[in-house]
């Protein structure tokens, strides 16, 4: 696939995911809509073009859980029995990451802070006890980055030069508070992580030109980092930039509205040469 055909059909499959995305918060009655929404561009890029055989992927943002099961599902990696029972009793697929539960799913992380020493520890037996090609990617929130155990990894990463893993920020702006702004203030963002030794490239989260731009980059020799601004409740009008879409489930009416705004999207997408 070239990559103008790759570029044009990761809009398509995100489409779908987010459709699952919905089914399956609409039946579970499942709070956490926003976070999930504004990273699924993220993830869907991940899976589609960037994660190779051995590579491993760690959702640090626990709570975006839910958009990483319906993403394995719509790249195979669920089955539908499994992402049917999602929220339910005696699930595998609870609101945050369990343990040992998928083989997808390595680690369970939502006590945030702590998916990022995860990434880096397999980065470093990659490289330097194995001496493995294997790559390590790290999605964490921008509210994430208020923990210190994050930026403790993250020197811990530049020092031994993990040019095998990359952090990917889903910076929203955010957070169960408030704006991350607002609750403790992190920018100069980017600056910060080159500060610490990553090669860090700011992009639209939602470009999936820019996204493939910054993450086909070949590695020089330290981690990198994208700092990716996204919209929290992204491609949902009523739940964009709304801070209580951290939170809420949606009505029936909200799920129909929802829907709308996805097939209203998809008859765009259908339309572009």
């Amino acid at each position: 696939m070239n990559e103008s055909s790759l570029l044009r059909s990761l809009r398509g499959e995100a489409l779908a995911v987010r459709r699952q995305f919905l089914r399956m918060h609409f039946e579970a009655r499942a709070g956490h809509l926003g976070t999930g929404l504004s990273d699924i561009d993220i993830l869907v890029y991940l899976y589609k073009a960037w994660l190779r055989a051995g590579d491993q992927f760690i959702l640090s943002k626990g709570h975006g859980a839910s958009s990483l099961y319906a993403t394995l599902h719509h790249f195979g990696l669920l089955s539908d029995e499994a992402i049917a029972t999602y929220y339910k009793d005696g699930t595998l697929l609870p609101a945050h990451p369990a343990p040992c539960a998928l083989e997808a799913i390595p680690a369970a992380t939502g006590s945030l802070g702590h998916g990022l020493p995860i990434a880096a520890g397999l980065a470093y037996a990659y490289k330097y006890l194995h001496q493995s090609k294997q790559r390590v990617a790290c999605l964490v929130s921008d509210g994430e980055c208020n923990s210190g155990s994050l930026w403790e990894a993250a020197l811990f990463a530049g020092h031994h030069r993990l040019d095998n893993l990359t952090v990917i920020i889903d910076a929203n702006g955010l957070q169960g508070f408030g704006r991350t702004k607002d609750v403790l203030d992190l920018e100069p963002l980017a600056d910060k992580w080159r500060a610490f030794r990553f090669r860090c490239e700011e992009v639209d989260g939602h470009d999936f030109s820019a996204l493939h731009e910054a993450l086909q980059r070949a590695p020089d020799a330290y981690p990198s980092c994208v700092l990716a601004r996204t919209v929290k409740g992204k491609g949902v009008r009523l739940m964009e930039n709304k801070l209580e879409w951290h939170y809420l489930p949606m009505s029936d009416e909200q799920y129909e509205a929802a829907l709308e705004d996805l097939a209203e999207a998809d008859r765009r997408w259908q339309q572009e040469p």
